[in-house]
């Protein structure tokens, strides 16, 4: 007789899997290091075109199961033609996808089952910045950008703020965000 044994899964989370892969690292520090990329093809005006399909990590290069490519475009208000979101808007999407990840396996090693997680990211930008109208006074980037989460679950309130207190704080893209990044830029001419 066979007997199966399931994989225990809270909030679709394969916790022992999670957990399998913290005493990993912990035993072989170096499978931490990872590094993502993406390419990208300018398609016509503000329009371009980017696929993420391999990646580097656990000591071994590796593919995703499938390519993705996602489009970038301009509203036609900035002189685009509206083919996808602004590449700044992909930026909130990245912190809003971060910190809910962060959330659901945090919950899942607590022991806590959600039932609902939604967030709405808004970021201010003044185009003065970016069409140099400034003198410098006003950044290109955002100003500000501010991540409201709504969260339920089966425990009580200060647990699930806490939840999600530790996702910010172990959050890449918030990281990113607000520490500063070296951004190295080669420029080959054919």
């Amino acid at each position: 007789m066979t007997t199966a044994t399931e994989s225990p899964r809270r909030n679709g989370v394969d916790t022992a899997t999670l957990f399998a892969t913290i005493d990993a690292v912990k035993g072989q520090k170096e499978i931490a290091k990872f590094q993502f990329r993406a390419s990208n093809t300018w398609v016509s005006g503000t329009h371009s075109r980017s696929t993420a399909s391999d990646f580097f990590g656990a000591m071994q290069e590796l593919r995703h199961k499938s390519d993705t490519v996602v489009e970038f475009d301009h509203p036609e208000v900035l002189v685009g033609t509206d083919h996808g979101p602004t590449p700044v808007e992909y930026l909130l999407h990245a912190i809003a996808a971060c910190l809910t990840a962060g959330v659901a396996n945090i919950a899942a090693a607590r022991g806590v089952e959600l039932t609902k997680v939604t967030s709405t990211v808004t970021g201010d930008i003044d185009l003065l910045g970016i069409l140099g109208l400034s003198d410098g006074s006003v950044r290109n980037g955002y100003e500000q950008i501010r991540v409201a989460f709504t969260i339920e679950g089966d425990a009580d309130e200060e647990t699930l703020r806490g939840i999600v207190e530790q996702s910010r704080r172990r959050s890449a893209v918030y990281d990113v965000l607000v520490n500063p990044t070296p951004v190295a830029i080669d420029v080959i001419c054919a």
